[in-house]
């Protein structure tokens, strides 16, 4: 081969290669723009966990305000029949039958024979007098009330309203009780009275059928 030929091939060779370098180069540019969007994709990032936990805080947030709250319910034990999560299955006159805070309220509920009428109830709020309540009133009074079913009747229906009230509905609130005539709510922040006489000392407890708000006083119907 002359000298002239292999200086043409030399120069063939060099075009070539000056074509093909930038080819190549673009190529592995466009690769790792790929591997770098993949990976940007695959890997996960701060804000999907922060949505998540936003997302837990606020279920949380959520449970907690709908739990039993008031200094009364410290006595209501923690597990069994007794305990909030065991009333929650029984019909409403059930759950205070285990609940021994509330054991002269259920003696004045058989008197009465409403143990059936609660039972069976639906979406009702009961606000049920611990026994200290009932102790308020003077003995021979008690008694008498309590072998006078008509009044006793009148009395224990004045506690029910026929709907489940909710913390939320309490600040402010109106509502017509099975007894037909209306008590009254009143507070905020987890510390509510009804009619401006009685203290929710354990409030927002949960039973089959009914949301029961524990008070410190019997309630008087006003007729």
């Amino acid at each position: 081969m002359n000298t002239r030929t292999r200086r043409v091939r030399r120069i063939a060779i060099a075009v070539t290669a000056a074509a093909v370098l930038p080819l190549g180069l673009a190529a592995c540019s466009d690769d790792g723009g790929d591997s770098s969007a993949s990976d940007s994709a695959n890997n996960p990032t701060s804000a999907p966990a922060t949505t998540s936990d936003e997302a837990t805080d606020g279920t949380d947030g959520a449970a907690s305000a709908d739990k039993p709250f008031g200094p009364a319910c410290a006595a209501v034990p923690e597990d069994g029949a007794g305990s909030f999560d065991g009333m929650a299955q029984d019909p409403v006159a059930t759950a205070a039958s285990n609940n021994p805070a509330l054991s002269t309220l259920v003696t004045a509920v058989k008197k009465a024979g409403l143990v059936d009428t609660l039972n069976s109830a639906e979406n009702i709020t009961v606000f049920a007098p611990t026994n200290d309540a009932f102790a308020k009133i003077p003995k021979a009074d008690l008694d008498a009330v309590l072998n006078d079913k008509e009044q006793l009747t009148k009395i224990l229906t004045y506690h029910v309203v026929g709907q489940k009230l909710t913390p939320a509905d309490l600040p402010d609130g109106s509502f017509e009780t099975l007894e037909k005539s209306e008590l009254t709510t009143s507070g905020s922040e987890e510390e509510y009275m009804v009619n401006d006489s009685a203290n929710v000392v354990c409030g927002n407890v949960k039973t089959a059928n009914a949301n029961v708000y524990i008070i410190d006083s019997v309630l008087m119907p006003s007729s």
